[in-house]
């Protein structure tokens, strides 16, 4: 049985971490399918929103408990290669040019809490739950949850949640900035699904220069960050879907963007 399955329906591809016996714990083959799936749907042109959930009745555990005993007896160099392919699924969400979008249907913790954290839009069902848990462990967020998490919650409440290892409900995350909205359970796939259509229905390129530059205007100054919308303005100048756009304005009518 596959660990990452992927469908693509209306131009939204759905990326479901698959074990659920387990609480859809990564495990290195699961990583690795995530790393390339995501790699996938990035390139794919037909897809323009991407939705991460998990099967069954968790997001995801994080790091499989059976692979962090194993890293016990593992030599340093090991260690690191694990920690720079996980950190690939980050960079992967990040830096992909369309809308990603976290469904968190029950328990995100570890590192699927900073895969959650790197998305761009957090919908977690009523049923969720949140925790840097890494200093149950020993260990730091690796992943991005100490770059992604104060600036969602404030540098406080995040030193709070990672030097804690606590662990919130989703009307906590509401509460205080970390998720963009709480739906009850059995909602949570409809209103995902309906939100990732209609940005799958927009214009790709601009949502997707959107998100590079806000990524990249959080660690610039304001005029450092008004050149980077210049250089991506000038690109949405020369779209189809700016084109499109105008026309639509023009003739009063709702545009039909293609993505281009």
């Amino acid at each position: 049985m596959a660990k990452v399955l992927l469908r693509r329906e209306d131009g939204v591809a759905w990326i479901t971490m698959n074990r659920p016996e387990v609480l859809n714990a990564w495990d290195i083959e699961m990583m690795d399918d995530l790393v390339r799936i995501l790699s996938e749907v990035g390139e794919d042109e037909e897809v323009r929103a991407v939705v991460i959930i998990g099967a069954g009745r968790a997001f995801s555990a994080g790091g499989d408990i059976k692979m962090q005993k194993q890293a016990l007896d593992q030599p340093l160099a090991t260690k690191l290669e694990r920690m720079i392919l996980a950190q690939r699924i980050t960079r992967y969400i990040a830096n992909m040019e369309k809308p990603v979008i976290a469904a968190v249907n029950g328990v995100a913790v570890g590192a699927a809490c900073d895969m959650a954290l790197a998305s761009d839009i957090r919908i977690a069902s009523e049923n969720a739950s949140f925790g840097e848990v890494f200093v149950r462990r020993g260990l730091i967020p690796d992943m991005g949850g100490m770059f992604f998490l104060p600036r969602f919650v404030g540098i406080a409440k995040a030193k709070e949640l990672i030097f804690s290892g606590d662990i919130i409900d989703a009307q906590e995350a509401e509460r205080i900035g970390l998720v963009n909205k709480v739906v009850p359970a059995d909602k949570l796939e409809t209103e995902t699904l309906e939100l990732a259509r209609r940005l799958a229905s927009g214009p790709t390129k601009a949502i997707g220069l959107a998100k590079k530059v806000i990524n990249k205007s959080l660690v610039a100054d304001l005029e450092t960050s008004l050149d980077y919308a210049i250089q991506a303005q000038t690109i949405c100048y020369h779209t189809e879907d700016h084109a499109e756009a105008t026309r639509a304005f023009l003739e009063k009518r709702e545009p039909q963007f293609k993505g281009r």
